[in-house]
C-alpha cells in the first residue's frame, strides 16, 4: 500500500510540473500562432510534427514506451493546433470561386477556422487584401499538367502583395451530371479552361462540346440549375455533393499526378526559418537587345543560385515586349544574395522580389 501511495504522490508532483510546462508550451504556441497569422502561414505543418516526434524519441530511456509516447505527442500537438486555430479564427482569406471549387477546398485545408471570402475573380480576391478587406488571398499559380495560370502571374507582376507560401493540392477532375444523366446522354461539358485542358483527351474521345466557365464549382451549380442530362460539368467530388449531382466518371484528368500549386499572398513578407529548403520568386524585364536575358540569367549562376523555373509573359503596356517570372533556390537575403540582386537590378529595366516560400520535398 505504501508503494502505491508513494507512486501516486510522485505522479501528483509530476503532473504539477507538467501543468507548468504545458502553460509554457502553449505560450510558445501562441507566439507561433501570431507569427503564422501575420505571415499567412497555415497552422498545420505535418512535416514539422513528424520530425519533432522522431527527434524527441531519442530522449526516451525506455524504448518500450515508444508507441505510447507517439500517441502522447500527437495528442499534445492536436491540442496546440486547436489553440492556434482559435487564436487565428478572425483571419480573413479571399479566393476566387464558390463552395466546392478547388480554391475553396484548399482554403479549408490551409485555413480551416478562418473566415473565407468568396470572390468572382482572381483580381477581386487580390484587391480584397490590397484594400484591407482580407488578410490573405489564395490564388492558383500553376498546374502540373496545364501549366501556369497566366492571369494570376500578371496580377503578381502588376500588384504589390508578397507571396509567403506555395502549397500543392492533388486535383481529381470528375464528370458531373444530373440525376437522370448517363455518359451516353452527355453532349456538352462545362468547366474552367484549366479543367478543360486537363481533361482534353477524355473530352475529345467522347466527342463532347466544351463550354468555358470561370470556375469549376460554378459550372457544377449551373448544370444543377439547368437540370439537362445532355450537359455535364467537370469538377470535384465535393461540388457534386454540394449541388446534388452524380459522378458519372471519376478521375478523368489525363495526368494521375495532377497537382495545382496555390500561393498565399499578403501585404507583409515573411521570414523563412533557417534550415528550410527555400525558394524565392522574382520578376523582371530586360532591354529588347541581343544577349540581355542571357546576361541576367548568368548572374544567378555566377553567384551559385539555381533557377528552377523561368517563364515569359507579354507586357500589357507594350506590344511584343515581355516580362519574366523566375523561381530561384536559395536565400537571396544573405550578403551573397544581396550582391546578386544588386547586380541583377542593374542589368534589368524592372525588377521585383515577389517573396519566398518553403519548397515541399
Amino acid at each position: 500500500m505504501d508503494s502505491l501511495n508513494e507512486a501516486r504522490e510522485e505522479i501528483e508532483k509530476i503532473d504539477k510540473e507538467m501543468a507548468l510546462l504545458f502553460t509554457k508550451r502553449m505560450g510558445c504556441a501562441a507566439k507561433i500562432a501570431a507569427y503564422k497569422k501575420e505571415n499567412g502561414i497555415p497552422i498545420l505543418d505535418s512535416g514539422r510534427e513528424k520530425a519533432l516526434i522522431e527527434k524527441n524519441l531519442k530522449h526516451l530511456t525506455d524504448m518500450s514506451l515508444e508507441p505510447f509516447y507517439r500517441t502522447f505527442m500527437k495528442d499534445v500537438m492536436n491540442v496546440s493546433k486547436e489553440y492556434q486555430l482559435k487564436l487565428t479564427s478572425e483571419v480573413k482569406v479571399s479566393y476566387h470561386g464558390i463552395e466546392g471549387s478547388f480554391e475553396d477546398i484548399q482554403a479549408k485545408n490551409l485555413f480551416p477556422e478562418c473566415k473565407r471570402i468568396q470572390c468572382g475573380s482572381f483580381e477581386e480576391a487580390y484587391k480584397k487584401v490590397e484594400n484591407n478587406e482580407a488578410d490573405y488571398c489564395l490564388l492558383p499559380i500553376e498546374n502540373s499538367f496545364a501549366g501556369e495560370v497566366g492571369v494570376v502571374t500578371d496580377i503578381m507582376f502588376d500588384g504589390d502583395l508578397y507571396i509567403n507560401g506555395v502549397y500543392g493540392l492533388s486535383v481529381s477532375q470528375c464528370l458531373l451530371g444530373t440525376k437522370d444523366a448517363t455518359l451516353d446522354s452527355v453532349k456538352t461539358v462545362v468547366s474552367h479552361p484549366q479543367a478543360l485542358s486537363q481533361c482534353k483527351s477524355f473530352i475529345e474521345e467522347h466527342g463532347f462540346r466544351s463550354v468555358e466557365s470561370d470556375n469549376t464549382a460554378r459550372a457544377a451549380r449551373e448544370v444543377a440549375q439547368q437540370n439537362d442530362p445532355t450537359v455535364a460539368a467537370i469538377g470535384s467530388k465535393e461540388a457534386a455533393e454540394l449541388y446534388s449531382l452524380k459522378v458519372l466518371v471519376p478521375d478523368i484528368n489525363e495526368s494521375r499526378e495532377n497537382t495545382t500549386r496555390f500561393g498565399v499572398f499578403s501585404k507583409t513578407r515573411s521570414e523563412i526559418p533557417q534550415g528550410k529548403t527555400r525558394t524565392d520568386i522574382i520578376m523582371f524585364t530586360v532591354k529588347d537587345e541581343a544577349g540581355t536575358l542571357a546576361k541576367a540569367i548568368s548572374i544567378l549562376g555566377e553567384h551559385g543560385y539555381n533557377m528552377r523555373v523561368l517563364r515569359s509573359r507579354p507586357l500589357k503596356s507594350v506590344n511584343w515586349q515581355y516580362y519574366f517570372y523566375a523561381e530561384v533556390d536559395g536565400d537571396i537575403t544573405t550578403s551573397k544574395g544581396c550582391k546578386m540582386m544588386d547586380k541583377l537590378k542593374k542589368q534589368c529595366e524592372q525588377f521585383k522580389w515577389i517573396g519566398s516560400y518553403v519548397r515541399e520535398q
